[in-house]
């Protein structure tokens, strides 16, 4: 039959609880020393009584157990001293973020036109220069880019006008090679006649 799980909680009868800790304690310090054996681990173990009796247990000097430990931790401290504050920085850093992003999503807001009724007469005026300023940028750029455009466009003419031009000449070039050959034939043709009948015999 299965064994049940034993609820834990304070033994009320004193001799019972006396009993047991001395074999729990004896328990732990045998675990301690394996643990320090079997794995080659530094342990330290301080167990106090409930009278106030210490019982220890360390696989090398026991100060030097506890100095390296309070070194370790204040080292852990401090590092995450330093972790909360590299952490207080980003959040600083993400508000101030979020609050310029607020600002230049009002000032879209009212470049379009909405949520101007509450603007006074000095940030509609800064407005008006912003907006006239954008539109100048903006007519540069468009001119720019139709004279790079009609540049493109005039080479591309050019390309096609000297080859409009190649064509013609090879095409001229040709004729002229063809009227050639064709006088060079008329004047080399032999003009023959057919006779039928008796020689004629000279006396």
């Amino acid at each position: 039959m299965a064994r049940g799980k034993v609820q834990l909680r304070r033994i009320e009868n004193a001799s019972n609880r006396q009993v047991t800790f001395s074999k729990r304690r004896n328990c732990l310090l045998k675990k301690a020393h394996e643990l320090s054996v079997l794995c080659d681990a530094e342990v330290a173990l301080i167990i106090f009584s409930q009278r106030g009796k210490a019982y220890e247990f360390s696989s090398s000097n026991m100060r030097n157990l506890i100095e390296e430990y309070r070194e370790l931790r204040k080292e852990q401290a401090t590092g995450s001293e330093a972790e909360e504050h590299i952490l207080q920085q980003l959040k600083q850093e993400a508000m101030m973020m979020m609050e310029k992003i607020e600002v230049m999503e009002a000032s879209q807001r009212k470049l379009l036109g909405r949520s101007i009724s509450t603007c006074s007469i000095a940030e509609l005026q800064e407005m008006d220069n912003q907006l006239n300023i954008s539109l100048e940028k903006i007519r540069s750029r468009k001119v720019q880019l139709f004279k790079e455009e009609t540049a493109k466009l005039e080479e591309r003419e050019r390309i096609l006008l000297e080859e409009h031009h190649r064509l013609s000449s090879k095409i001229g070039m040709k004729k002229m090679e063809i009227g050639s050959c064709s006088q060079s034939t008329q004047s080399g043709d032999v003009v023959t006649e057919l006779f039928i009948g008796l020689p004629k015999i000279k006396n």
